[in-house]
């Protein structure tokens, strides 16, 4: 196979669980929110907004709403990550984010098919120039699964969220403190016809 910087990048990208109590520089935020706008998105709209929080005080206040929120909330499919949740969300120390300095939350105008692919396009960029830099990230489905509930959007609006946008996805974004390991790789997902 090929090999470069890029394709070295890529396996080596992991998702980040465990973060230094330390915030990541304005211009690696910067860098990282570059990246973001420069992918690619349908029918080249940009209608994208990156949120991104780096007061402790507000993110910590996001998680107890997330952590309430889990507690009436119902799924609405049986995807074991979220089946997991109300239980994982009332341990001691929980954090939807992991405890990472800074999160970006990605959203999207409403009803537009393409909010989701956009944002997560926008993310893979941003979880690449990440670890290009040494920083660290995972990608987080919470306030997505949690788009309805009243308390979380009226938080995410005080943030400077439009009320009407699609919460599409976040990253927790932060200075690595311990390395994950690589996952294995599944067999049977590669189809080529020819």
């Amino acid at each position: 196979m090929i090999q470069n910087e890029v394709l070295s990048g890529l396996h080596a990208r992991r998702s980040t669980r465990s973060f230094q109590d330390l915030q990541i520089e304005p211009e690696e935020l910067d860098t990282l929110l570059d990246a973001a706008i420069w992918a690619p998105s349908g029918g080249n709209n940009q209608s994208w907004l990156f949120t991104a929080i780096q007061s402790k005080e507000k993110l910590l206040k996001l998680n107890e709403l997330v952590k309430e929120g889990y507690q009436h909330w119902v799924p609405d499919d049986d995807y074991p990550g979220k089946l997991a949740m109300r239980t994982a969300s009332q341990k001691e120390g929980f954090s939807f984010y992991y405890h990472a300095p800074t999160l970006i939350i990605t959203s999207n105008r409403p009803n537009y098919e393409n909010a989701m692919a956009d944002c997560s396009l926008a993310l893979e960029n941003v979880f690449l120039a990440a670890q290009s830099i040494g920083i660290g990230s995972c990608y987080i489905n919470h306030l997505h699964w949690l788009r309805d509930d009243g308390h979380v959007r009226d938080f995410l609006f005080e943030l400077g969220i439009p009320k009407e946008h699609a919460i599409c996805s976040a990253a927790a974004i932060g200075y690595i403190k311990k390395e994950s390991s690589p996952p294995r790789r599944r067999e049977g997902t590669i189809h080529i016809v020819r």
